[in-house]
């Protein structure tokens, strides 16, 4: 046991601990540089090997006695005898063979030479490139080494700092730019977590104070009476339930940025219809009158958030208009996306302010005291519901005063459109009591996504119609 653990121990020594990118780097640059050496060398040697073996050839060829270097037959001046002798042709053939011999021994101890002197200087360059490559690796990694370095010292306390690190337009340059986006979008999303915790303290505390506040000065009136203790409850029970729209609409809104959890297909035309039926006292309140043109918009998702984007933006479009204003609401498909649609009257909005209305706990009015109602959530939990659904918003302030938003859902492919009932065209319009709506058919739609059923619908003093209409046809 000991001598395995032992073994293990040796091995874990030998081997490398941390193969980094600069090693990497090194071999590779060093093992592209030698390999190349390597075949330049292999085709250099048997180039010249070739070459030089041609050469002795050919120099061989050229000694006396050879048939090659045997001169053209001449004719001797007159007088003269031509002599030959057999024996002096076998002692050149014997010379030239050992001239050959000893040629080519020659060559091949050359040749050896070369080889040997070659290995050496590949091994010389190979141990001088390694060093080159380390060098040069750990220069094109020095601005990483200082991105590293620069990134590990930021944290929440200091996202505002940034790496800003000089140089040409290159790959590493980019590199740095996106981390610099990246910690100045941290930035600005630690800002939105801070801002969003100091506000929501600051809406939840506020109504605890108060109540506690009237609770101490009931308590100090020795004159209070039964009257005044059911107005002090009354009082909690009003401010208790503005709590609880406070703490259901940060749920709401921290469901909706955690994503989806359900995925099924709805008709955003069938929700909108829903919500349009549902009782509206700022319609009698205001005198409004609204007007909407509901067509079949078939998406997929959450249906009970859908439900709660379009409760939002007509809850919006209603409380923040003025006297005899309008309200118009819109669903129809267009682009391959299902869109709803709302437009209201009401007071002017700075194109600048559009942005900060979807914040949490952004209101028109930045006074609090002002506001018995909402607590600036609506439109940012509008937005935290389209993220979720891959809905895009966009919002358009008028000229004259009121807000567009229009909100587009990705559409329900064709293959799930066959599941839905989609409803048919509407043209629907409420008003306050006392103003007829000329209809040649009316319907009374429940919330319940599906059903209708004919003839009208009463809450308290307010009359709802729904007014079919052909297609194309709009209401004056």
């Amino acid at each position: 046991m000991n001598l395995t653990v032992r073994l293990r121990t040796v091995t874990s020594a030998l081997r490398l601990q941390r193969r980094t990118v600069r090693l990497r780097l090194t071999l590779l640059y060093s093992g592209l540089f030698l390999g190349a050496a390597a075949g330049l060398l292999t085709i250099t040697y048997f180039l010249a090997r070739s070459a030089s073996s041609g050469g002795i050839t050919k120099s061989l060829l050229a000694q006396p006695g050879s048939p090659a270097s045997k001169p053209a037959a001449t004719r001797l001046p007159t007088g003269f005898v031509k002599f030959s002798s057999p024996g002096l042709s076998s002692v050149q053939s014997a010379l030239k063979q050992k001239l050959k011999a000893q040629a080519f021994a020659a060559h091949s101890i050359d040749m050896h030479e070369v080889l040997v002197w070659s290995g050496v200087a590949l091994a010389f360059m190979a141990v001088l490139t390694i060093a080159l490559g380390w060098l040069v690796a750990g220069r094109v990694l020095r601005p990483l080494r200082t991105m590293s370095n620069a990134t590990q010292q930021i944290t929440e306390h200091n996202l505002h700092d940034r790496l800003a690190l000089p140089g040409p337009s290159d790959e590493i340059k980019d590199l740095a730019d996106t981390i610099d986006g990246l910690l100045q979008r941290l930035e600005a999303a630690f800002d939105a977590q801070r801002g969003f915790v100091a506000n929501a303290s600051h809406e939840l505390r506020t109504p605890l104070t108060l109540n506690r506040a009237l609770l101490e000065v009931t308590l100090a009136d020795p004159h209070a009476t039964v009257d005044d203790l059911r107005a002090m409850s009354q009082e909690l029970i009003d401010s208790g339930e503005q709590q609880e729209r406070l703490i259901e609409a940060l749920l709401t809104l921290a469901t909706s940025a955690r994503g989806l959890e359900r995925h099924e297909p709805f008709d955003l035309g069938a929700i909108t219809t829903g919500v349009l039926l549902a009782p509206h006292p700022e319609i009698d309140e205001l005198g409004l009158d609204l007007q909407s043109r509901i067509s079949p918009a078939p998406a997929v998702g959450d249906p009970r958030l859908a439900e709660r984007l379009v409760t939002n933006l007509l809850d919006n479009a209603l409380r923040h208009n003025v006297a005899s204003g309008h309200v118009n609401v819109v669903t129809r498909t267009e682009s391959a996306r299902a869109v709803l649609a709302i437009a209201n009257d009401g007071p002017i909005i700075r194109p600048e302010d559009l942005d900060r209305l979807f914040e949490p706990f952004q209101r028109l009015d930045t006074d609090r005291a002002t506001h018995a109602e909402g607590h600036g959530l609506g439109l940012s939990i509008v937005r935290a519901i389209a993220d979720a659904h891959r809905a895009t918003v966009s919002a358009v302030a008028g000229p004259e005063g009121g807000l567009s938003v229009a909100v587009s859902f990705p559409l329900l492919p064709a293959r799930l459109n066959h599941r839905q009932h989609p409803t048919k065209d509407l043209d629907l319009r409420v008003r306050s009591e006392g103003s007829a709506l000329p209809h040649s058919s009316s319907a009374n739609i429940h919330r319940r996504a599906g059903r209708s059923d004919r003839g009208r619908r009463t809450w308290g003093a307010r009359r709802l119609s729904i007014d079919r209409a052909p297609r194309g046809r709009r209401w004056r």
